[in-house]
């Protein structure tokens, strides 16, 4: 497959799209980014990157980074961790309270934000240092020692993020969150601050491409039915309130950040990762989706 011309034909034709999307406006400090940036990078099973127009800058990656913290919280837990949290979708917005209560504080899902807090919480739970563990981890699966924490953009959401201090107290109440509320919140910012390139997501996603094990060291990171669930999740869940849809026009497994990112996943063949800062209404990016709809349409393959 001629990966490297594709992508190229597809990011010049998406260029020319008039973006309808807008930046999140809920973290002023993302509000800063040039709307224009638009990056595409794919890697291969074998291990071989395509890569056209801002793909090497890195961004604030956001909710992306659940699929990393519940990865590590599964591998650890085993199918215990779906007594805290559920794996359906959620057919909500990913800040929704609503369900919560119909649920006894049992998030539908690890995606949406309710459920990503108390795998936060577990994060806390099990690691004496879980913000070093977890950006050590991702250093390790991307192969790049440059990533880190924003620790502007951390702050940015600690300032404004009255719903999810909400959401985690509310969780709290059904004894679900078991640390203290600030400890678990200080460390969901700091996993949703954490910047990261197209191509360094391509590589941390390679995991979920290889049957849980990671392709440099070849560590099993998860087991194969643990990672056949991981991609399950993006599946269903990996786009909020559009996973559906998501299927429908693309049929691969993925997740989307409001940083404007997007990453996904053709088990066995590729990883693929698409920047560009505006959203759509429903808060993924929207050059993204149309960048990875061109592509399995163009490819003729997707998981269907």
């Amino acid at each position: 497959m001629e990966y490297q011309s594709i992508i190229n034909s597809i990011y010049k034709e998406v260029s020319l799209l008039e973006n309808k999307g807008t930046i999140a406006d809920y973290i002023p400090e993302l509000q800063k980014i040039n709307t224009d940036k638009f990056g595409i990078a794919l890697i291969d099973n074998f291990q071989n990157r395509y890569s056209i127009g801002n793909a090497t800058e890195q961004f604030s990656i956001q909710s992306i980074s659940k699929v990393i913290t519940t990865s590590i919280i599964f591998s650890k837990m085993g199918n215990d961790l779906w007594q805290r949290v559920g794996f359906e979708p959620s057919g909500n917005a990913f800040n929704s309270l609503v369900q919560l209560e119909y649920e006894n504080g049992i998030p539908r899902n690890p995606f949406i934000n309710a459920g990503a807090l108390v795998i936060a919480d577990l994060m806390v739970s099990h690691f004496e240092n879980p913000k070093e563990y977890f950006l050590s981890f991702m250093k390790e699966l991307s192969e790049n020692e440059n990533i880190e924490y924003n620790e502007t953009v951390a702050q940015s959401e600690k300032e404004n993020g009255y719903r999810n201090a909400a959401l985690v107290n509310y969780i709290k109440s059904f004894h679900n969150i078991q640390n203290h509320p600030d400890d678990v919140l200080d460390f969901y910012f700091h996993q949703c601050s954490i910047e990261m390139s197209c191509l360094d997501l391509a590589k941390v996603f390679q995991v979920f491409s290889n049957n849980g094990i990671v392709p440099k060291t070849k560590f099993k990171f998860l087991t194969t039915s643990q990672c056949k669930r991981m991609n399950a999740l993006m599946q269903m869940c990996g786009f909020y309130d559009q996973a559906g849809e998501f299927t429908f026009k693309v049929g691969l497994p993925g997740k989307s950040g409001v940083g404007g990112g997007v990453v996904a996943i053709y088990p066995n063949h590729y990883t693929v990762a698409v920047w560009s800062p505006k959203l759509n209404k429903k808060g993924n990016s929207y050059y993204g989706l149309e960048t990875l709809e061109r592509l399995t349409t163009i490819t003729e393959a997707s998981i269907f």
